[in-house]
């Protein structure tokens, strides 16, 4: 139990600093050495398991392998469930939210959050009754429901400081300011992530940086505010930024998200054999996932470019 617990530990540090394959490496020694006959029936021994599997489904997705970050999702939910213990199963089900969230399986998400939210009201979990909310808010804020959705994830993330937690701040910031460019409050989702960067920064909490530079790119191509470069040249540069932090913690599904961002510049630009061709690569390098949003975005977006 004791190297299990170090090969965790480690794995959930790694990822947090944006070390997935290193991550994903150790969590997978700690899974290999679970044998529920083997072990004590405590239900301690599993939570550890199950912490392992949870962190596996997010790395395993983060490094372009969408398929297999279910698998293991679904592991971590069903041993949760067996457990019958409420606190484990509310953790599952947290990390079963963040992954549809990836997916972008917003139907998923509100299910899994409704679960989570009856759940946390009963057993009295603070924190988990915050981020209950905070999914089925991310959702509403997808939904149309654009305004009410922002300010509700406002006071979602006031609640979440509230329970002394600082860790995943930039993440929740990130779907934040998402939710005010959808309701073209540009200026202001804007200021969310340059709060968000600084974070990173700050904590050295890097998993989600490239997406922070993608975000803060098409932001910035929406923004009516005239800086030193101009919008474009600073978007790219965004994008550029993102990319190659996605490439070095080899974050295909972040780099896959970043190319088709520049890859839509490019297009508007008239470079569409470059953009077909930066696309086409990271594409080609996934070998699952291609009922997942993202890679069916992509793969349209490589057709319509090669018009």
């Amino acid at each position: 139990t004791h190297l299990r617990g170090a090969h965790n530990a480690m794995g959930q540090v790694l990822f947090h600093l944006g070390e997935f394959a290193l991550a994903q490496d150790h969590l997978e020694q700690g899974i290999a050495l679970y044998d529920p006959r083997k072990h004590s029936p405590l239900v301690s021994d599993a939570v550890l398991h199950l912490a392992s599997l949870s962190f596996a489904s997010r790395a395993l997705w983060l490094l372009g392998y969408p398929d297999q970050a279910l698998k293991r999702n679904q592991e971590s939910v069903v041993l949760a469930q067996e457990l019958s213990d409420p606190y484990s199963l509310a953790f599952a089900l947290n990390t079963a939210a963040w992954l549809h969230q990836f997916r972008r399986e917003r139907q998923a998400v509100q299910d899994r959050a409704g679960v989570m939210l009856a759940l946390s009201s009963e057993q009295g979990f603070v924190r988990n009754l915050v981020l209950g909310t905070l999914w089925r808010d991310s959702v509403l804020a997808e939904q149309g429901q654009g305004e009410e959705g922002v300010a509700r994830l406002r006071q979602d993330l006031v609640a979440y400081r509230a329970t002394g937690s600082e860790i995943y701040r930039p993440y929740w910031l990130a779907l934040l300011a998402e939710a005010y460019g959808r309701v073209g409050q540009v200026e202001e989702g804007l200021a969310v992530l340059a709060e968000a960067l600084t974070t990173v920064d700050k904590t050295g909490e890097r998993w989600y940086e490239a997406e922070l530079y993608r975000l803060k790119g098409t932001l910035t191509l929406q923004s009516k505010v005239q800086g030193p470069k101009s919008q474009v040249e600073e978007a790219e540069a965004c994008f550029h930024r993102a990319i190659e932090i996605a490439r070095r913690q080899q974050a295909k599904s972040l780099e896959l998200r970043a190319a088709m961002s520049l890859s839509r510049l490019w297009q508007q630009q008239g470079k569409k054999a470059e953009a077909r061709q930066m696309l086409a690569d990271i594409y080609g390098w996934f070998t699952e996932g291609f009922d997942t949003k993202d890679l069916q975005e992509a793969r349209a977006l490589i057709e319509e470019l090669s018009h």
